[in-house]
């Protein structure tokens, strides 16, 4: 029971924000290119597999995180406990973990098309990569973007076996939504990181955090508008925006605060809730 409770706890499964936030891009994907006069089945189905492969690599994705990581989240005050970093949970059995899940995510992939199943593969070394980042670039959270983000075009080629210009305009407003939360999440461990050599957009753009997150929000509204005309989709879908856009703006950039982090941690967390009304403003833009 011990074991099962520290995997819990290396997985961060009852930690959801990590894989909703994985999900999210993937369900707007699959929604812009579904046909919604077709029999739903496939539709719930497929996002169905991408829940699943969500809340699966991201697990695996902590774990392969956590190892890298383990000197310096010994270091740091809100990672110390961590069961790799702490010694509860040994490098190999961490890795018999990871290598578990990306098994059984593996098996998810398999019910789809060949483009999307060697799509996805070849995003691997990008998701395995990501931790290492934070070691030589001020830009880690740019490339968490781009790997958290790639479902959006697996949503996509789930369905067509092909790609053109609109998913990858939704795509890098997805990009741009990430590099603003993640920016955010990091003032959590600001102070541990510049002690031990991190480095992160949070520490970049420290005197200059709110700006920094206007640009990334406006550009992610900005896309969702181009994306939507391109998509052709109807008025309701561009009035909605002001949803997303007031849940940005009036709230998690109103909000911030760099110097409180329960603060930053609670607006991090609210991006769940954005990625949902998102998804939701897609569904009205196809089906109205």
């Amino acid at each position: 029971m011990n074991q099962f409770i520290l995997f819990i706890e290396l997985t961060r499964l009852k930690k959801p924000i990590g894989y909703m936030l994985l999900f999210w891009p993937c369900a707007w994907g699959l929604t812009l290119i579904y046909d919604f006069s077709q029999n739903l089945n496939n539709y719930l189905f497929y996002l169905l597999l991408f829940f699943l492969g969500s809340v699966l690599m991201r697990s695996a994705g902590c774990i392969i995180n956590d190892i890298l990581d383990r000197k310096f989240d010994s270091q740091v005050s809100r990672t110390k406990n961590r069961p790799i970093a702490s010694k509860k949970i040994s490098v190999s059995r961490g890795l018999i973990y990871a290598a578990f899940l990306c098994g059984l995510a593996f098996l998810v992939l398999i019910n789809f098309n060949y483009f999307t199943i060697l799509a996805a593969l070849a995003s691997m070394p990008l998701a395995f990569t990501y931790p290492l980042m934070k070691r030589y670039t001020y830009w880690p959270q740019l490339f968490l973007g781009i790997t958290f983000n790639y479902g959006l075009i697996l949503g996509w080629t789930s369905i067509t076996e092909s790609i053109n210009i609109i998913p990858i305009i939704f795509y890098l407003g997805a990009i741009f939504w990430t590099l603003g939360y993640d920016t955010i999440y990091g003032y959590q461990d600001i102070k541990d990181d510049e002690i031990i050599g991190l480095k992160s957009t949070s520490i970049k753009f420290k005197g200059t955090a709110k700006t920094f997150l206007i640009i990334c929000y406006s550009i992610l509204i900005s896309l969702l508008v181009i994306g939507g005309y391109l998509m052709d989709f109807n008025f309701l879908y561009f009035l909605f925006l002001i949803i997303p856009a007031a849940q940005l703006f009036l709230f998690q950039i109103k909000c911030f605060d760099l110097n409180n982090t329960s603060t930053c941690l609670k607006i991090f967390k609210s991006n769940n809730y954005l990625g949902l009304i998102i998804f939701i403003n897609i569904l009205i833009g196809k089906i109205f």
